[in-house]
């Protein structure tokens, strides 16, 4: 398998499978083995629930309430953020991350992280020094008690469980919250997937960067439907070029981080063609374009916030506007409190603080709403 290596500035190849670094570092510290139970529960501003019914004597599953943040578009974030997991350089320490890919953000104030080089997902709460692993961590490998380069990851409310996006093994797996929970089960397997999201009827949207397409999968079905591209590699407005992070609205509405094409597009329910949203003026630094979007998020008013990966910042475009406006960094690539080097993911809280994970910097940056 070609494992190529994933430039400083995110910049894709088709040829490197799966995009991530391919020589893994050495690190100077054990990570811890997962000893907690990450606990989210749900913000109020917008929810979406499905009715589930009881799976034992002795359980009942709670609704699914999918919530989005709703966000002034006069807001406006602190420009320097702050560290809020890792930080401390490359390792595996639990006060550590190694090249750190998508996140998801629960209103406790917790994460989980996609820590891809230290192949787990870590825990991570507000103001707590160090993580604590809840799935993987046993080193690198295709065991289900491991995980290999996993790159996305979200919370399912109604099973309480992790269900995680891996590269390397080309699987989607879901892990259990339970705190003696060893190992995962498989629910999607053969998928070079990256970007998850899940719409309020418990579809699974996975993107699939080697076949160029976005499928939506009910959960123990692995035959999943094309919503957005499926027609080859290139740029017409029915195709993708290795897409990345997605998003789903509460219409169903999938958007896509088309990396190579640098542009995010929009699919609506059962579209044959999707709609530039943000870019598409080839790739650059001018406001009008992007330059290998990867996170990505879309908030009630249907304003787009994308990790502008090799510019070094974070874009906002409002619905139907023609450029963007650039929310943090754009001060070039670095290690400083207003710079970034190599975005992933991105999300926000319950209260519009922006959450952005700084790959190359092995940490998580918070900003502030102002």
């Amino acid at each position: 398998m070609n494992t190529s290596a994933l430039s400083n500035k995110g910049t894709l190849t088709k040829s490197a499978i799966g995009k991530i670094e391919a020589k893994k570092e050495t690190h100077s510290s054990k990570a811890q083995k997962k000893t907690a139970t990450p606990t989210f529960t749900n913000i109020v501003n917008i929810e979406i629930s499905s009715t589930v019914k009881k799976t034992s004597d002795n359980e009942t599953n709670v609704p699914v309430k999918k919530v989005i943040p709703n966000i002034s578009v006069n807001s406006r974030w602190a420009q320097n953020g702050m560290t809020v997991a890792g930080g401390h350089g490359h390792g595996d320490a639990t006060d550590q991350l190694s090249s750190p890919y998508g996140l998801f953000v629960g209103d406790t104030q917790t994460m989980v992280i996609a820590d891809s080089w230290n192949h787990r997902i870590i825990q991570w709460k507000m103001g707590d020094t160090d993580g604590q692993v809840v799935a993987g961590g046993n080193d690198q490998g295709n065991r289900l008690d491991q995980l290999d380069r996993p790159i996305d990851v979200l919370i399912d409310k109604e099973t309480d469980s992790l269900i995680i996006c891996e590269a390397g093994n080309r699987r989607v797996v879901r892990w259990s919250c339970e705190s003696d929970t060893t190992e995962g089960e498989i629910l999607i397997d053969n998928i070079r997937c990256w970007g998850l999201a899940m719409d309020s009827q418990r579809y699974i949207y996975i993107s699939d960067t080697d076949n160029h397409e976005v499928r939506r999968y009910q959960i123990g079905n692995e035959n999943g439907i094309i919503v957005a591209g499926g027609n080859g590699e290139g740029t017409r407005l029915n195709q993708l070029n290795f897409p990345t992070y997605v998003f789903v609205d509460q219409q169903q509405n999938v958007y896509v981080s088309d990396n190579a094409n640098h542009r995010v597009m929009k699919w609506g329910k059962d579209a044959k063609e999707g709609i530039i949203v943000a870019g598409g003026q080839g790739k650059g630094n001018a406001l009008t374009q992007l330059s290998s979007p990867q996170g990505l998020f879309v908030d009630t008013m249907g304003t787009i916030y994308v990790a502008d990966c090799i510019n070094d910042r974070v874009m906002r475009w409002s619905k139907g506007a023609k450029q963007g406006t650039v929310v943090v960094g754009g001060n070039g690539e670095g290690k400083g409190e207003n710079q970034f080097n190599g975005l992933r993911g991105l999300s926000f809280d319950r209260h519009g603080n922006l959450y952005v994970v700084d790959c190359r910097n092995h940490r998580v940056q918070r900003f502030s709403i102002a």
